[in-house]
């Protein structure tokens, strides 16, 4: 079958990803990882969503930090600020300015599974700030955090509304494994998309231009580059639908017609009949109660909850709990 790009120079497979996707396709609905969008094309799209009009999140988040850093800082007072999974972003780079101003800055730590983009990440920031220590570690968060070691006058940042990404169910146990990143005093800083009118949320992942949809499609290419899988992307098209119920947004990729792949890395074919679809995404909409009740048994306190005036994203401070339940909500 034709892909929508000529197929690049093979690289290794990883046994890993393959054994997740051939599990993901077999269950009901069949689902992609979502964190297989983000190889070189899919981050390249990503950036171009980020612009969009539709797309409020980003911008959002953006000018929440640029209102907040200072407050945040001065709350926690980080020497090392950690960003996990986008790679020293500009928003980041708020809370960096931050720490600079008030004489703390001493360190940063990028994690992302991307090994490239975190090369580029730590030379921007050697030519931004000068004799800062930068660190790198590449590794699936999803899978923990292996090699970050321990806090200390650390500010973890989960931004960009990822942790939506999750399933519900497994938030607590992903929150608990950032928690055990952290020493007293440390600070988790989390981005989170928040409920809202279903025809805003839906716009946000259906733009008009059809960045989205591209960048959704791209996950099958991904399969077809690195699982020597033959996806026919013209033989589906993208959807995304806010599911009030379960408050997230879902994106699928349906097909057009009876279509049939081969995931040979994987060793697994999928046959879907005309309408059937693929779940590539999970996208969760968050309320403080929400938040709140998914951080019980987390070892984790809401510290600061910081919005919009349109109340559109958040800014969740967490702290390590006090044992003794002694510590205030402030």
């Amino acid at each position: 079958m034709a892909t929508s790009s000529p197929r690049p120079e093979r690289r290794a497979v990883d046994r890993r990803m393959a054994s997740e996707v051939r599990d993901r396709l077999s269950g009901l609905p069949p689902a992609l990882p979502s964190k297989y969008f983000y190889d070189e094309t899919g981050m390249r799209l990503f950036e171009r969503i980020t612009t969009l009009p539709e797309y409020y999140l980003t911008r959002t988040e953006h000018a929440l930090l640029e209102h907040e850093a200072d407050g945040i800082v001065a709350r926690v007072r980080p020497q090392e600020l950690v960003e996990i999974g986008s790679g020293a972003s500009p928003k980041v780079r708020l809370l960096l300015d931050a720490m600079q101003r008030a004489g703390l800055l001493r360190g940063c730590t990028l994690l992302d599974i991307n090994a490239g983009a975190l090369q580029r990440s730590a030379r921007a920031l050697a030519a931004l700030y000068p004799g800062l220590r930068t660190r790198r570690v590449v590794a699936d968060f999803q899978e923990g955090f292996g090699g970050l070691g321990p806090g200390g006058g650390r500010l973890l940042c989960f931004l960009g509304s990822t942790l939506g990404n999750f399933h519900p169910r497994e938030v607590p146990g992903f929150l608990r494994s950032m928690r055990a990143q952290l020493q007293p005093g440390d600070g988790l800083l989390i981005g989170l998309d928040l409920v809202k009118d279903v025809d805003r949320l839906e716009a946000a992942y259906n733009d008009a231009a059809g960045v989205t949809a591209r960048f959704n499609l791209n996950l099958l290419q991904v399969m077809n580059d690195r699982l020597d899988a033959d996806f026919d992307l013209g033989a589906f098209q993208h959807v995304a639908f806010f599911d009030a119920e379960n408050a997230w947004i879902e994106m699928r990729l349906r097909a057009r017609q009876a279509t049939r792949a081969r995931i040979a890395a994987a060793q697994f074919e999928l046959t879907l009949a005309a309408g059937e679809e693929i779940r590539t995404e999970l996208s969760c909409k968050f309320t403080r109660a929400s938040l709140e009740h998914q951080l019980v048994g987390t070892g984790l306190r809401l510290d600061a909850w910081l919005t919009d005036a349109e109340s559109l994203f958040a800014l969740a401070l967490l702290r390590p709990a006090c044992l003794s339940g002694a510590w205030p909500l402030t």
